[in-house]
């Protein structure tokens, strides 16, 4: 696995690569890897010739200064993770080969930015696409694989990808989860036993909302899981919605192509995020 620091040297040796007819997948991560991450680099070797992963805590997108500096970086650990997987590049910059301090950045998101995450996390989605992009021009992929359990940043992400007219296919891969049912995240190291136990509500209010579906309204899926959620120790939930799965919009009626339901709580000072397709129709 070739490593690489600095944005040019990247951008010449995936150049040269691409001029002699490889085509390009890739991998943005902040670290931590865990089975989820590592799910995209297979789905990446299985399409396409040369498997980039970017490895960068991005701090324009993190609202809490401790959350930022709290955030996991076993960075020996991703190395080994990613040479057992057939990585053929990293891309491992610092903060100051990404950014410099007269950067300024806006893009227009529509409602996107104003809803669900957007709503609680203020701001955060500028961060995303800001370094997304920069990554993009950087690597310059023929796809770029993310997971599904962010399902909101896929839609922003695709939405920025579209309005900039930038040439990638975006890849969703399914989520990764514990045997039982806990979606895989980085943030997931640090609950304790206890509230580990207790974030599995939110995996059983989508399989609650899953079996709902196929006999009742979705407002009384609404009211049912909200209900069983508030019934649950230790969740301080957030939000439980129901959106159509392309548009990223609200649904009032069950017609809708595809919908997915998604949820997000605080279980002590962590913060989980979940979501699953309702009907068996997917976008895989």
């Amino acid at each position: 696995m070739k490593i690489f620091n600095n944005r040019e040297a990247i951008h010449h040796y995936l150049d040269d690569l691409r001029s002699a007819g490889k085509s390009i997948g890739f991998v943005p991560t902040m670290g931590a890897l865990h089975a989820g991450h590592l799910s995209l680099i297979e789905a990446a070797r299985g399409k396409t010739d040369i498997v980039v992963c970017s490895i960068f805590v991005n701090p324009t997108q993190f609202n809490d200064k401790k959350d930022l500096e709290n955030y996991p970086r076993p960075i020996e650990e991703d190395l080994q993770k990613l040479r057992a997987f057939n990585c053929d590049v990293l891309f491992l910059p610092e903060v100051d080969e990404m950014y410099n301090s007269s950067e300024f950045w806006k893009i227009e998101l529509g409602n996107l930015d104003k809803i669900l995450e957007g709503k609680i996390r203020p701001g955060h989605y500028q961060g995303v696409t800001q370094i997304v992009k920069k990554l993009f021009d950087t690597v310059k992929p023929d796809y770029a694989f993310f997971g599904q359990k962010d399902y909101q940043q896929i839609m922003v992400i695709a939405h920025m990808v579209n309005k900039l007219k930038i040439r990638v296919k975006l890849v969703i891969c399914p989520i990764i989860r514990e045997d039982d049912g806990l979606a895989m995240s980085s943030r997931n190291v640090y609950l304790l036993p206890g509230q580990r136990k207790q974030a599995l509500a939110l995996y059983k209010s989508l399989t609650l909302a899953q079996e709902l579906f196929k006999t009742e309204s979705l407002k009384q899926i609404k009211e049912k899981v909200n209900a069983f959620l508030r019934s649950c120790p230790g969740i301080e939930t957030e939000y439980f919605e129901i959106f159509n799965a392309r548009t990223f919009e609200p649904i009032t009626s069950k017609r809708a192509t595809t919908m997915i339901a998604l949820v997000a709580a605080r279980i002590g000072k962590i913060r989980i995020i979940d979501n699953m397709y309702l009907n068996k129709e997917n976008l895989y």
